[in-house]
């Protein structure tokens, strides 16, 4: 199983982090945490590196299922979209999504099964949408 759902844009960075928000909105998620990787890790070690942000994406009512069937699924929450700058072709943006089957691999919870596709199908969708208004 792959870990990420992802695509490789040919825009600028912020461009590419402003159209990957409006995937997922579109898809029904909210982006509740934006974590600037390069300013973080300048700021609190002094290293340099690409452009990198998390985004953690929530559809609530996805969310609202998945701890419904297992409490513990708030580990494995918001779902992380990564936007990164692709270190070996710098005219690239890589956006990657974590594939929702990982947390019912993780659980072995078959009751996610559904929530887990549904999820899939969104973020799928969000991914899509990034590659096609890329051509």
């Amino acid at each position: 199983m792959d870990l990420a759902l992802s695509t490789t844009l040919r825009t600028g960075f912020d461009e590419a982090v402003e159209r990957t928000r409006a995937a997922l909105a579109d898809q029904g998620f909210g982006v509740l945490t934006d974590i600037d990787m390069r300013a973080t890790m300048k700021e609190k070690l002094g290293e340099d590196m690409e452009e990198y942000r998390i985004l953690g994406a929530c559809n609530p009512p996805l969310a609202h299922r998945a701890v419904d069937v297992d409490r513990r699924i708030g580990l494995l929450l918001p779902c992380n979209v990564v936007v990164r700058r692709d270190i070996t072709a710098p005219d690239t943006v890589v956006v990657e999504a974590m594939n929702p089957r990982i947390m019912v691999q993780v659980t072995d919870e078959p009751a996610l099964v559904p929530v887990a596709e549904d999820a899939t199908v969104r973020l799928n969708a969000a991914i899509r949408a990034l590659a096609d208004s890329d051509h």
